[in-house]
């Protein structure tokens, strides 16, 4: 019956009516075109980022500048990452996926080649690494190993200069001109991790080196680890940060028990902090119980902002001989 009709149109009027379907076709695919264009514009992005450097230039601060929350505890001691930590950023359209490596250094127990192993099996398997240097000590004599490291690796590379907030800015010219003739990094940016100085630059550059990809974490998720080694890793910070000499390399902690009492929403934790020596352990509880306790109450203030309730929490001090230099113990461990 259409093509009866179309028949009988006369001529100029069956031109006219051809223009206009060819017109709406011609619309049609231009729309599909665009569609096309703009989907793979907006494609989304992901990827995996590795921040290594020698120990205590501050990547556990600078991931958690990166995340804008606290993932990885930090303390002003040297090696205190001792796991690789994965913090998980998501921003519109794009997934980034940081992980805070131990610092690389020259090993001497078991313990410290576990780490140093964990930061190097991180290498292989991301897309780009984030190398942090300290404005202050560009010379670490541990630079020239990582940069032999990094250089087998043949991955993009970027070079970050913190805490540049502890030195006159005219001091970051010849850092930034002797590392470029070090390596060929894809960009050098000087930062404060903590105040957050050049943060923002180093995320859009992160943002242009990650490739289209799935959304490897739900976005609710922003770390890969564990409530209970959440919880020991707070733990573990303030020991850090209240007993000195050995004792905070010679100490490990191991979550017992985590429950809720649906009675009163209080969340008890039972906690073993496990050293190497009766001395240690005397010196970890020390007098009248004193250090324990301030270990205790400084973990649980920190535990009830993380988890949004109270919290009661149990300390035990255990001497687990040598756990350090000791394969079984280490795995029994965590590390």
């Amino acid at each position: 019956m259409r093509s009866i009709l179309f028949s009988a149109l006369s001529a100029e009027k069956r031109i006219y009516f051809l223009c206009v379907l060819c017109g709406s076709a011609i619309n049609f695919i231009e729309k599909r075109c665009m569609d096309k264009k703009n989907k793979e514009n907006t494609e989304y992005l992901s990827g995996f980022i590795a921040i290594i450097g020698p120990p205590n230039v501050g990547k556990s601060t600078l991931l958690n500048r990166l995340m804008g929350k606290k993932i990885s505890i930090v303390s002003p001691k040297p090696q205190t990452t001792r796991n690789r930590i994965v913090g998980i950023h998501h921003g519109e359209g794009f997934q980034i996926a940081f992980l805070d490596t131990p610092g690389i250094h020259k090993t001497r127990t078991t313990l410290h080649n576990s780490m140093v192993s964990s930061a190097r099996d991180a290498l292989s398997q991301v897309d780009v690494l984030i190398l942090v240097i300290e404005m202050s000590r560009p010379d670490n004599q541990e630079i020239s190993s990582i940069l032999k490291t990094i250089k087998r690796t043949r991955k993009p590379v970027m070079l970050v200069i913190n805490k540049i907030d502890q030195g006159p800015k005219k001091a970051l010219l010849p850092i930034i001109d002797s590392y470029s003739g070090r390596y060929s990094f894809e960009v050098i940016i000087p930062v404060s991790a903590l105040n957050g100085d050049g943060i923002d630059i180093l995320l859009e550059e992160l943002k242009k080196r990650i490739k289209p990809g799935p959304q490897f974490y739900p976005e609710d998720m922003t770390t890969d680890q564990s409530e209970t080694f959440l919880v020991s890793e707070v733990i573990r910070e303030k020991i850090y940060l209240h007993t000195g000499g050995d004792i905070p390399y010679s100490s490990a902690v191991t979550v017992e028990k985590m429950e809720v009492n649906p009675e009163n929403n209080i969340l008890s934790i039972s906690a073993i902090i496990h050293v190497e020596s009766e001395s240690q352990k005397s010196i970890m509880i020390g007098r009248g119980g004193k250090k324990v306790r301030d270990i205790g109450r400084a973990s649980r203030l920190e535990l009830e902002k993380m988890f949004g309730k109270r919290i009661f929490l149990e300390l035990f001090v255990r001497v687990e001989k040598n756990w350090s230099r000791d394969p079984k113990a280490l795995q029994r461990l965590g590390y």
